[in-house]
């Protein structure tokens, strides 16, 4: 949906404590190196930290919304996939708290985040 849809974003598995996803790399989502530019590892992080969150909360009306997203790149990925797996490390009332692991096909750890997330009335 959205943005996600427009970086192409694919969710594989969504559940309250563990999410994952991918992402084919392509030159659009590339900065002037030819790597995968760090917004887009932060959008995935995001992402998969609020459909999480969303899956935990779905149906009571409330909402998850991004409150702060610390990613940090470690090795570049320029071809293949973006693989990501969040795992929620805290669920409080009004906030979530969720790492993720975002790997190259090779499985080579390339960024990390800590992703919290609001948890709202609408």
């Amino acid at each position: 949906m959205g943005f996600d849809a427009l970086y192409g974003l694919e969710l594989i598995d969504c559940s309250d404590s563990v999410v994952r996803g991918t992402v084919p790399v392509r030159s659009e989502l590339t900065q002037g190196a030819g790597r995968v530019h760090g917004g887009v590892y932060s959008a995935i992080s995001e992402a998969l930290a609020c459909s999480g969150t969303d899956a935990g909360i779905g149906g009571d009306g409330r909402f998850a919304a991004g409150l702060s997203n610390l990613t940090t790149m470690l090795h570049p990925i320029t071809a293949g996939t973006i693989h990501a797996t969040a795992v929620r490390r805290h669920r409080g009332r009004t906030t979530w708290v969720w790492e993720v692991e975002l790997v190259d096909d090779e499985q080579r750890p390339c960024a990390v985040a800590r992703v919290t997330v609001a948890v709202r009335d609408p």
